[in-house]
């Protein structure tokens, strides 16, 4: 009960204020929890984000792959992949996944946010080959690059509507993906 509220704290301060935001004084005051006590849940700032990693990414991977078993053909599961990835960017477990990808992290949180990303990018190869690419996981990679910088773009507030980002972003994917 008290490791989920100090991890819903770490959301909402990597959401508000990214890495520099999260500390074990601020996990405290979020919780009503002291200092001392947050240290009996986690080693380190990096501990929480590991375990941030651990629960959040497999359910944000689920809402992608759920959203690509919806639709039939190769060019929809893109679309889909796509779309669903941009999609979450406004959700808390995506925006605290951002600001823990752009901090400074040890060793173990690093492997862990590219194990997940490579996850995801496993669940497009299929797809990627059903359209006839030579190498669909090099496809796959360029593809999650293409997400990558919209998930950007859409994070710094720019001057294009997230629906522009968006579109753009499906739009270039499918002409990309089909050579």
């Amino acid at each position: 009960m008290q490791r989920d509220a100090l991890l819903d704290a770490a959301r909402t301060l990597l959401s508000e204020g990214g890495t520099e935001a999260l500390s074990f004084p601020a996990l405290a005051e979020r919780t009503g929890l002291a200092r001392s006590s947050v240290y009996e849940y986690f080693r380190s700032r990096a501990a929480v984000v590991e375990e941030l990693c651990a629960v959040d990414f497999p359910v944000w991977a689920a809402e992608v792959e759920a959203a690509m078993e919806r639709v039939e053909t190769p060019e929809e599961k893109i679309e889909a992949y796509v779309r669903q990835q941009l999609a979450l960017v406004g959700d808390r477990r995506h925006r605290a996944v951002v600001a823990i990808s752009a901090g400074e992290l040890d060793a173990g949180a690093r492997e862990k946010i590219r194990a997940a990303h490579g996850g995801l990018i496993a669940m497009i190869v299929e797809a990627l080959a059903a359209l006839g690419h030579e190498q669909p996981r090099l496809a796959a990679m360029l593809l999650q690059g293409v997400v990558d910088a919209a998930v950007r773009r859409i994070e710094l507030g720019a001057a294009e509507d997230p629906t522009e980002i968006t579109e753009a972003a499906v739009a270039m994917s499918l002409r990309g993906v089909r050579g």
